[in-house]
């Protein structure tokens, strides 16, 4: 434990700074030097791909505001169960933009755009659960790039 929490722990007890940036280390606070290590250890596993986000989080700050455009196609039974007004709902809820159709083979189709984190968990969901009375046999996601802008202002049905 140090004597003093608020001073950095490579002064000796004179207050004389021990390390080898005698100029820059004079009386840090220890917050400061904590706060800087986690945040370089966080920098650093980032890196290395070691973080696992939080459901609803992003990876890195950077893909959590990379905006981006997927298409998709979903197929099972997936037509008549109301999975459209369902995907349209969980879009919005994550504040996507984008469109979602019924197509003649049966299946589902549309387009999602936003922050990368938020199409992501998307993804997951209409992958894995839809709407309540949907069956969903595979989820197909492709043209996934990444864009600057939004080319909707909000998620619609289309009929």
């Amino acid at each position: 434990m140090l004597s003093d929490p608020g001073v950095c722990p490579s002064l000796a007890k004179d207050g004389a700074p021990r390390c080898a940036l005698r100029s820059f280390c004079r009386k840090i606070p220890v917050s400061a030097l904590l706060l800087a290590g986690v945040g370089m250890l966080i920098a650093f596993l980032g890196t290395l791909g070691c973080l696992v986000p939080a459901p609803g989080l992003s990876m890195s700050m950077a893909e959590g505001d990379t905006l981006i455009s997927v298409d998709y196609e979903i197929f099972g039974k997936v037509q008549g169960v109301f999975f459209r007004k369902y995907t349209q709902a969980e879009g919005k809820k994550l504040g996507l933009v984008g469109w979602v159709q019924n197509t003649d083979q049966g299946t589902v189709q549309g387009q999602l755009q936003g922050p990368a984190s938020k199409v992501r968990h998307m993804q997951e969901w209409l992958e894995t659960k839809g709407s309540p009375k949907s069956h969903i046999d595979r989820a197909s996601f492709h043209n996934e790039k990444v864009i600057v802008k939004l080319d909707y202002t909000d998620f619609q049905i289309v009929k």
